[in-house]
């Protein structure tokens, strides 16, 4: 990655540590300028990893850690944008398919179908150490190691919650039934799923060691291994149920994480939002407020109940989005808040910049 050099990576790594410590005095704002820089050699003939071509394992990890290079060593990056090697691509919650359940891809997504669905009471989850999915992405990394060295951060795999994951294999709505018919088994098989959880997780990270820093899917930088948390199972229960059923695993999870998020996402997840303030284990909340309309809405109140919990905020606009600002007014502090990653076109580099000393950061 000769377009990353030792001191910008030694400053955004300053950056993250002040701004963890909310000293900062401005959010994280990383931007990414795309086509500006020639990578200096001809482009692989194999596409970027995405959700179309995730089940192509003529595709060797080789191949596409050697694609990704090409396509990181064209962009410059700019305030704490950093090189990343992102693992969405194998869909949110690829836990289910290490634990046996069918890889299904589309061109916009990933699906996951157990062999049969069932309720709770029949459920036992076990490691497998051939399953190909899970080999398969611990291959990329391997390779992704070989090829960098740790000076590309390898993003943690989308793994998903556990409520999550275990839907996949009972049916939402058979799950919904079991929190009342036999909540002990939900508890059991959710126990069963965080131990296997931290199993792969732990795997993962051992492959990572040595990387500058670690993230997620989310782009949060941290300087251990972290996590972006979820539930999106719980947009369909209640507060008493989400007290009962994720926050005991939410805290349970965040209090072997360091400085772990959580993904709020959408709005019928809002009325959990007082019960993950109160935790003292989740570093912050990434608020998603969902395609079309809501996405329209003014959510300064939300952000502001975030600050004023004294929890970190990812929103989901980019910097050159007018709301972050608007955001940004509302909180209070600066530093509390993570803009997400902006890839834009070299040519749009000047309005960009502009953009960024309206919010004090050039």
């Amino acid at each position: 990655m000769k377009n990353f050099t030792d001191k910008q990576w030694d400053n955004v790594l300053e950056n993250y540590r002040k701004w963890w410590d909310v000293k900062l005095g401005r959010p994280i704002l990383p931007a990414i300028f795309c086509g500006g820089i020639n990578p200096g050699r001809p482009e692989p003939k194999n596409p970027p990893p995405a959700f179309s071509n995730v089940h192509d394992f003529s595709i060797t990890p080789e191949q596409i850690v050697d694609r990704i290079d090409y396509d990181l060593s064209g962009y410059e990056y700019f305030l704490d944008a950093y090189p990343c090697m992102h693992m969405h691509a194998y869909g949110p919650g690829v836990v289910a398919a290490f634990l046996g359940a069918k890889l299904e891809n589309t061109n916009d997504t990933v699906w996951f179908h157990p062999q049969k669905q069932l309720p709770p009471s029949e459920l036992e989850f076990k490691y497998d150490e051939n399953n190909i999915w899970l080999n398969r992405i611990k291959d990329i990394y391997r390779e992704g190691m070989k090829k960098w060295g740790g000076e590309v951060v390898m993003a943690m795999t989308d793994l998903g919650g556990m409520l999550d994951i275990l839907a996949t294999f009972c049916g939402s709505e058979n799950l919904l039934l079991a929190l009342y018919d036999e909540p002990a088994e939900v508890k059991r098989c959710v126990n069963e799923l965080q131990k296997l959880w931290f199993r792969f997780y732990d795997e993962i990270n051992d492959i990572l060691k040595g990387s500058r820093a670690y993230t997620v899917w989310a782009g949060i930088l941290s300087e251990k291994p972290s996590y972006m948390l979820q539930s999106d199972f719980s947009y369909m229960i209640g507060t008493d149920m989400f007290e009962e059923f994720v926050m005991p695993e939410l805290e349970s999870s965040a209090s072997r994480l360091y400085k772990s998020f959580y993904h709020l996402d959408g709005e019928g997840e809002l009325p959990h939002l007082d019960c993950l303030l109160k935790s003292k284990q989740i570093a912050g909340i990434q608020w998603v407020p969902g395609d079309g309309e809501p996405m329209k809405k003014d959510w300064s109140a939300v952000y502001k109940r975030i600050s004023g919990a004294e929890k970190k905020i990812q929103a989901v606009y980019d910097m050159t989005d007018p709301r972050l600002k608007e955001t940004v007014a509302a909180v209070n502090r600066p530093d509390d808040i993570c803009a997400q990653f902006g890839y834009f076109p070299a040519a749009d580099k000047k309005q960009a910049i502009e953009k960024l000393k309206a919010l004090g950061a050039v």
